[in-house]
């Protein structure tokens, strides 16, 4: 199967509840037709008698018991899909639709107990049909009793935990942890200040084009790897003209050919490229920030209005921002084992990153106090952590918070409040006190 297949159904698999459910049937098959033998077994040689050995029940109590189990795990089911939907709509429109693929799809928890809710139940199902006379399937009603009563502390976990998941503190913290993953594989090499990065001379035009031949879609993830070998293969090098997370058209532009590299076929070249409908987070490091940005702007927005919502994610991004100042972000090259180019791939650079988490929150949070105090707060924590040929974007953004501080506020107090970094946003009692002092004439009875 060819790499970009393998990529999509691999994607697909991640992103499905409804796989898990499967494999608790195909686990159940193997399951029940174990424990039926060894039930079987044990009646034959007489080790538990059928009628009240074991669990002492008679087939009246037998079938009660897995009727009222076959019940619970059927109303698990249920309210468990039933709350998944609520629970996908209700994040969708407050946070943002794009987690619900990257967060809410992909969580084991949910799935493995949608899992273990349809194993239960076609488990009960089968020991309660094959119950005949006065035979009773004593093992295999034990087991039955025992998957029930876990059931019920499954449910009441699930409970607990999607409580729990669906706050917005949670969202953002998971995010943020992919957003980290990424960013360590696209850009594993630490930033070198001491010394500018080596580059490597392009030729001029490219010795043939290889364009977008299937349906358009958005570039998800490229094999690397596979690309630098076909390229050394060749003797020659292969650029990747869009970026990952990039809208590809039919016939647009997809790699540019230089020198033995032109000799290679297009269908080897096409199948190292995964398109799709929808970004992921595998190779895109910008899509973490976006899915924050938009859980931070629509947090802010006047039909919801939750800037400390939106600090929470600003918190997040802090955090990958600082991961991103600390790491190499402008080389465009890959090479092979021998140090030679093979590769020009394309990835954001520092200035991307810093426009896309501060512009858009700083316009939509411009009459917030918190959110000022918070960018603020962010800012001036990089300049003092990060290299110095990190802070010429970070003092850009400074100024234009500034600006913006001085357009959207017109009483002084507010302007000074709003310039005092808080990490909380606005939370801290020396900030506001500090900003009365500047404003305020010693003497005033408000300065008491």
């Amino acid at each position: 199967m060819q790499w970009n297949r393998r990529y999509v159904v691999k994607s697909y698999v991640r992103n499905s509840l409804w796989l898990m459910p499967f494999f608790a049937v195909v686990l159940y098959w193997v399951v029940s037709s174990i424990t039926l033998r060894i039930d079987g077994w044990l009646l034959q040689t007489g080790q538990i008698d059928s009628k009240t050995a074991f669990l002492g029940l008679t087939m009246v109590g037998a079938r009660s018991v897995l009727d009222t189990i076959v019940t619970l795990n059927l109303s698990f089911l249920v309210f468990t899909f039933g709350s998944l939907l609520i629970a996908i709509q209700v994040a969708g429109g407050q946070y943002t639709p794009r987690i619900i693929a990257t967060t809410l799809l992909r969580d084991n928890a949910i799935r493995f107990t949608v899992g273990y809710f349809v194993f239960t139940l076609l488990f009960t199902v089968r020991t309660l049909t094959r119950m005949g006379g006065d035979i009773v399937h004593q093992f295999n009603t034990f087991i039955a009793i025992a998957l029930g009563l876990l059931s019920v502390v499954v449910f009441l976990y699930l409970i607990d935990y999607a409580a729990r998941f669906l706050r917005p503190v949670s969202i953002v913290k998971r995010v943020g942890e992919s957003g980290l993953a990424v960013i360590k594989s696209v850009y594993p090499e630490s930033t070198r200040p001491s010394r500018s990065v080596k580059t490597f001379a392009r030729p001029v035009s490219p010795d043939r084009l290889v364009t977008n031949s299937g349906a358009s879609g958005i570039v998800l993830a490229v094999d690397l790897d596979g690309l630098v070998a076909l390229a050394r293969n060749a003797n020659g090098i292969i650029e990747f003209v869009p970026q990952v997370g990039d809208f590809v058209a039919a016939d647009e532009p997809l790699l540019r050919l230089y020198g033995g590299a032109g000799a290679i076929d297009d269908r080897q070249l096409r199948a190292a490229v995964a398109l799709g409908s929808e970004r992921t987070v595998d190779q895109d490091p910008t899509f973490a920030f976006r899915i924050l940005v938009d859980i931070a702007i629509k947090a802010l927005s006047p039909a919801i209005n939750d800037p400390t919502t939106a600090v929470l994610a600003i918190d997040q991004l802090h955090r990958l921002l600082r991961r991103v100042g600390l790491r190499l972000v402008s080389r465009e090259e890959i090479c092979d084992e021998a140090g030679e180019p093979r590769l020009i791939f394309r990835t954001p650079n520092w200035e991307d990153f810093v426009h896309l988490t501060c512009t858009e929150i700083r316009h939509c949070g411009a009459g917030s106090i918190q959110i000022m105090r918070r960018l603020r707060s962010m800012l001036e924590n990089l300049m003092q952590t990060l290299p110095p040929h990190r802070h010429a974007e970070l003092r850009q953004q400074l100024e234009l918070l500034d600006r913006t501080i001085e357009e959207h506020y017109a009483f002084p107090e507010d302007q000074v409040l709003a310039r005092i970094p808080d990490s909380q946003g606005l939370g801290g009692s020396l900030g506001v006190q500090a900003a009365i002092e500047t404003i305020t004439p010693k003497g005033d009875g408000r300065a008491e």
